[in-house]
């Protein structure tokens, strides 16, 4: 039957978040019908921003977002890795990145990248303030069933990207035990840039890590963790905590902590998926981002990871495919990669959270000696993650490896 004349096939994504939206634009471009589905009265990202690698930047291409994120780079010069007292453990640069990876990281604010996303879905498609219940995952004989408050809606295809709670994976995976605590707890704040200029950070220190990185838009993204237990607070404020902790901290960490005001200070504990799920998919649904395989952010992957997903389900399962086989290949392809991101993010959480000062010593001891091998070594030991390319073109326009790929495919075609 031509395609033409056949039903268009109406995808249902849960939640509204960096996946979700992801999912929807490419399903979109795969001949689907969408719905977004949010319970949120409107999208007010937190706070905080996100990390672009050039994996999930390779994907943004094939949403046709590529460009736009990377205008949005800031990091132009020197960076790295520090110890508490200031003294760098291992230095880097855009430059560098550029050559190990193919492109750099791109920092920019989760509201930024919440709108660029917003901005390619079709019309009309996305809704908020809706509560969204997966009543039936369906077969390949009966459609899935989303109930709402406005009554049930069928669908050919449900993507569950509810976040890291998920319903959706609840009731797909009913015996699956759900996220734990990772052993540490988070804060991220956004403010105006201060006057002297830095050079983007990640600091180890005893028992936590403390981050600055410089957004296009003027301002600084601030996160810092620490060992402590789960589902606690501060007594007076989390400003006062974090003062507490990292006020004896290098420069400029003291000095963000004193510009940032008490309401902005975002607080979480780290929970993560130890736990990996059997597959992405059951029935007609399928599982994103968070809801699929939170991760601690020690790699700074959460987001990416979501990105990915989002390209490659709706690679797998374009209009009129097989839909059965297409959602099976994408557990096959995603299952793999992202339960070995979420293992060596819960390794690297723990060696950037000792507290024995002879370890920590070790540790960064190690690092140094390994950074004096070469310049590019610890950017390489992160290059099976960012390297990753999608299931089709095109590849991280704009980048060395990008124009690589290119130059190859026009040979190829000629």
């Amino acid at each position: 039957m031509n395609q033409a004349l056949e039903p268009q096939p109406h995808a249902v994504v849960i939640g509204a978040g960096i996946g979700g939206l992801a999912a929807a634009i490419g399903l979109h471009a795969a001949g689907w019908r969408v719905t977004v589905l949010e319970r949120a009265a409107s999208l007010e990202p937190v706070g905080s921003g996100i990390g672009l690698a050039p994996n999930s930047q390779r994907a943004l291409d094939v949403l046709g977002l590529g460009d736009r994120v990377r205008a949005l780079a800031a990091w132009e010069g020197d960076g790295g890795m520090r110890a508490q007292n200031g003294r760098w453990l291992v230095r880097t640069s855009a430059a560098t990145a550029e050559r190990a990876y193919g492109g750099s990281l791109v920092m920019l604010h989760r509201a930024t990248l919440v709108d660029l996303l917003v901005s390619a879905l079709p019309e009309k498609s996305l809704r908020t303030g809706a509560r969204a219940r997966l009543t039936d995952p369906g077969t390949a004989d009966r459609p899935a069933v989303v109930t709402t408050d406005d009554g049930d809606i069928e669908a050919d295809l449900v993507v569950g990207a509810d976040g890291i709670d998920s319903a959706v994976r609840a009731a797909l995976f009913p015996a699956h035990p759900g996220p734990v605590y990772a052993g540490f707890t988070a804060w991220r704040f956004v403010i105006p840039a201060p006057d002297r200029p830095f050079a983007p950070h990640e600091t180890w220190g005893r028992g936590g890590v403390w981050g600055t990185h410089p957004l296009k838009d003027g301002r600084v993204y601030a996160y810092a963790t620490a060992r402590l237990p789960e589902g606690g607070r501060a007594p007076d404020s989390e400003k006062a905590e974090l003062r507490r902790r990292f006020a004896d901290w290098h420069d400029p960490i003291p000095d963000l902590i004193d510009a940032v005001r008490t309401e902005d200070v975002l607080r979480n504990d780290v929970r993560h998926l130890t736990t990996p799920l059997p597959a992405y998919h059951r029935g007609r649904v399928a599982l994103i981002g968070d809801a699929a395989h939170a991760m601690a952010p020690s790699l700074g992957q959460g987001g990416n990871q979501a990105i990915e997903d989002a390209v490659v389900l709706a690679h797998h399962v374009p209009r009129g495919a097989d839909l059965g086989a297409g959602l099976a290949a994408y557990s096959a392809a995603r299952v793999p990669r992202t339960t070995e991101i979420v293992r060596r993010a819960a390794r690297a959480a723990r060696l950037t959270h000792l507290t024995s000062g002879p370890l920590i010593g070790v540790r960064d001891a190690l690092v140094s000696t390994v950074t004096r091998l070469g310049p590019d070594f610890v950017m390489r030991s992160f290059s099976s993650i960012a390297d990753w390319r999608p299931p089709q073109p095109p590849y991280a326009a704009g980048t060395t490896t990008g124009a690589t790929e290119r130059h190859q495919a026009g040979d190829s075609r000629r």
